[in-house]
């Protein structure tokens, strides 16, 4: 007995018998294991979910020791100079054009890729990791934590950055046309009036606290995450406190400021502007948009811990 083809038996013209949904679910299987596993790995994270990836690194970064963050952050501070020498080797290389400013800020994003995609501690990403383990569990143990680590990330990544400067300007170190270009562009950083400058550290908080949070998503793309978000701190001539400092310490050895007024005038209103934008800006956000979720995750984990 021959079995008959879908479109045998039918008169021509007629329109195919369509299968039932119960025929459906019978006849195609659901996924495989692999195939689910798939498609768990495609799916987007939620917030909540990026949020606790965040929290556990800033979980982690709170209990390391002040040797390992002392050394972490000097290296951060001293590497994050190759965004000022990326950024003056492309100024120099390119002629006086209006469009050079778009390929010249590429450059600031090379300090950033080493330090971030390096793990290594760099001040401004700590206004997110760290303070959203204080929000999860506020106290004054955390919160002693918390300035703990800041003050000895801030100390080592300006130390480095100070040493790096330094380096860079030592006679020999760099081509003349480099050198020149270096200081053309920390020259144009550092004379911003103090209000100019802690309004301009504001959204460069922001974009490096957004960057954190992008990089748990991110995963492949973290290198054009990374470039893209700190592309956009140099073109839009915002402030970071950190890759700021080896402009400073390059301006202040060269004479063109004194160390006070450069700490006083552009250093402190920057720093304040990068912790407002990167903590009471976007963290805070971040926490109020996830704060409802974490809770009741948390009283349902607890109500099964009681039953049990």
């Amino acid at each position: 007995m021959t079995r008959q083809t879908p479109s045998e038996g039918r008169p021509p013209g007629a329109k195919p018998v369509l299968r039932q949904t119960a025929d459906i679910k019978e006849q195609d299987p659901l996924p495989s294991e692999e195939e689910e596993e798939t498609v768990t790995e495609a799916s987007s994270l939620s917030p909540r979910l990026i949020y606790e990836v965040v929290r556990r690194d800033g979980d982690e970064e709170l209990h390391r020791t002040p040797s390992a963050l002392v050394w972490s952050g000097v290296a951060a501070g001293l590497l994050i100079s190759a965004s000022v020498l990326a950024e003056a080797a492309l100024r120099s290389a390119l002629p006086d054009a209006p469009w050079r400013a778009i390929i010249e800020n590429m450059g600031y994003s090379l300090g950033f890729l080493i330090v971030i995609m390096g793990r290594m501690q760099l001040f401004t990403e700590n206004t997110i990791t760290t303070v959203l383990p204080f929000l999860a569990a506020p106290g004054w143990r955390c919160f002693g934590c918390v300035m703990r680590l800041w003050a000895i990330v801030l100390a080592a990544n300006v130390a480095g950055a100070f040493a790096a400067g330094w380096f860079l300007s030592l006679p020999g170190v760099l081509p003349g046309d480099i050198y020149e270009a270096a200081m053309a562009v920390s020259l144009h950083a550092v004379e911003l009036l103090p209000m100019e400058a802690f309004l301009k550290g504001i959204p460069a908080g922001v974009l490096i606290a957004a960057l954190v949070w992008l990089l748990p998503q991110a995963q492949a793309s973290a290198f054009f995450v990374i470039g893209a978000m700190t592309w956009m701190i140099a073109m839009g001539g915002f402030t970071h406190v950190i890759a700021g400092s080896v402009e400073l310490a390059m301006v202040v050895l060269d004479g063109g400021i004194g160390l006070a007024d450069g700490f006083a005038g552009w250093w402190l209103p920057v720093l304040c502007g990068n912790i407002l934008g990167g903590t009471l800006v976007f963290t805070a956000l971040a926490w109020a948009q996830v704060r409802i979720e974490v809770k009741a995750t948390r009283r349902k984990q607890a109500q099964q811990s009681a039953e049990h």
